[in-house]
């Protein structure tokens, strides 16, 4: 199975950062690998300190579900098994839109997590991210 890479990593912060600064947003953008760990993590200056910790639950939520977190909101509405998850995992798992899984070769090798802007600003950044290493 193919592995996210520290160099990859990178590109996608970069890039998701390079997105957001063009949007005139200041976000949190966090890259996990396939099992949620986190491979890294940045913070905008001005952006919102919660941020950092929202950013790495939505890109947890995305890798373990294998799901973009803007369908995990949906999926999470009235399923008690998502609820279930999101109380055990203490905010470590959010499923709110602004996380997009990151695939190679079909597999899911981690995800993107953003936040700090509007929803669907923190989904087209995390996409922005990933397009850089596509």
């Amino acid at each position: 199975m193919p592995d996210l890479t520290m160099g990859e990593t990178e590109k996608i912060i970069r890039a998701g950062l390079a997105e957001a600064q063009k949007m005139g947003v200041k976000i949190s953008i966090a890259v996990v690998d396939a099992n949620g760990n986190l491979m890294g993590m940045m913070r905008m200056d001005g952006a919102r300190f919660i941020s950092a910790d929202i950013c790495q639950g939505k890109a947890r939520a995305s890798a373990w579900m294998q799901d973009t977190s803007a369908a995990l909101q949906q999926r999470a509405q009235g399923s008690i098994i998502m609820q279930a998850l999101i109380t055990r995992e203490a905010g470590k798992f959010l499923p709110s839109q602004g996380a997009v899984p990151i695939r190679k070769g079909g597999a899911v090798v981690g995800a993107v997590g953003v936040s700090g802007a509007a929803a669907q600003q923190d989904e087209d950044i995390s996409k922005a991210g990933i397009a850089a290493i596509a």
